[in-house]
């Protein structure tokens, strides 16, 4: 019996290799890995639809729901990453503590972005830091001209501006055309202009080891979608992607821990992991909806509270209904 083949756009994860060089077989499902960095996968799904599984933002997956709904998700998340390292200011900005962020200029590649939407969540949660006290400027880090990938309508209170046609945000940045840039990718000039871009929380390995013990939140930053026909005709295709992203993770973990020969160029990696299960447990990564509802609902909150939704979405209405739950034996 043929096997149905579907094309899926993601990047090349260590938690993703096994579905990348195919020793990890979906049930049921013959997979064409395109691998591809973020940002073509995200655009070229949100835009063309081209696949038929992709990795993609929850914050643009939250929106499409809004729209046409296109696609369904499984509770499989390739990227997670603490954000408080995420927040660069201009050297002369006069910014020193999150609070002195209150009345600037901030960049932020898209405002719809999830690394966005997370950094001032937390602003406004922990630091009281409100959406609406910024002006927000948009446009491509690196790269002039890059628009949001989906039309947004905000409240008026949302103060969102784009970048001139020859502008970037890294060389605003630098210039002091912003004060400060909320992002997801390191800006080039954090590198070429230290002495005049640099980190919020420069020490910020301890700040977020301290968030996430006293929140449990690791804020999650891409999902996996199925095209909605797709799962439609084959609803089953949900938990079989579900497993096989789940098998290649449950590798990964392992490889980490191996101390016969470092798989990971990192020379303290067992360290590095012992450390990250002492802070936050063995299942440091957890794919699910159970282990995650916080997390999401979280995220959920400030989507909704910076005009990105229009109403408080819940988690369960995320996913693929046969992902919420598995059998026992």
């Amino acid at each position: 019996m043929s096997k149905l083949r579907l094309s899926m756009g993601c990047w090349n994860y260590d938690r993703t290799r096994g579905l990348m060089d195919g020793h990890i077989q979906p049930d049921g499902i013959d997979l064409n890995y395109l691998n591809m960095e973020v940002e073509e996968t995200f655009f070229r799904m949100l835009r063309n639809r081209e696949f038929d599984v992709a990795e993609m933002s929850l914050s643009s997956y939250s929106v499409s729901l809004f729209r046409d709904s296109p696609f369904i998700a499984i509770p499989i998340f390739p990227s997670r990453f603490f954000r408080h390292s995420c927040i660069y200011v201009n050297a002369n900005s006069g910014i020193k503590t999150p609070k002195d962020l209150i009345g600037k200029k901030i960049g932020n590649p898209e405002y719809q972005m999830t690394a966005p939407v997370w950094i001032r969540g937390v602003l406004s949660d922990e630091y009281g830091v409100p959406v609406d006290s910024v002006t927000y400027y948009t446009g491509g880090e690196e790269e002039p001209n890059r628009d949001e990938k989906l039309k947004l309508d905000l409240p008026s209170n949302i103060k969102v501006q784009s970048i001139g046609p020859t502008q970037t945000l890294a060389q605003m940045l630098a210039t002091g055309e912003i004060d400060a840039l909320y992002t997801a990718r390191m800006p080039s000039t954090f590198r070429t202009q230290p002495d005049k871009v640099k980190r919020l929380f420069e020490n910020f390995v301890p700040v977020e080891q301290e968030y996430f013990t006293r929140t449990g939140i690791f804020p999650i930053m891409h999902t996996v979608v199925i095209r909605r026909e797709i799962y439609e005709k084959n609803r089953w295709v949900a938990q079989s992607l579900y497993k096989a992203f789940a098998e290649a993770q449950q590798e990964t973990y392992k490889d980490l821990y191996e101390t016969a020969a470092l798989k990971t160029m990192l020379p303290f990696l067992t360290a590095h992991v012992e450390e990250t299960r002492r802070v936050m447990g063995d299942d440091f990564w957890p794919y699910g909806f159970q282990k995650n509802e916080k997390t999401l609902e979280t995220f959920l909150r400030y989507h909704f509270e910076q005009g990105l939704s229009k109403k408080l979405l819940t988690p369960k209405e995320l996913f693929a209904p046969e992902t919420l739950e598995s059998f026992k034996i």
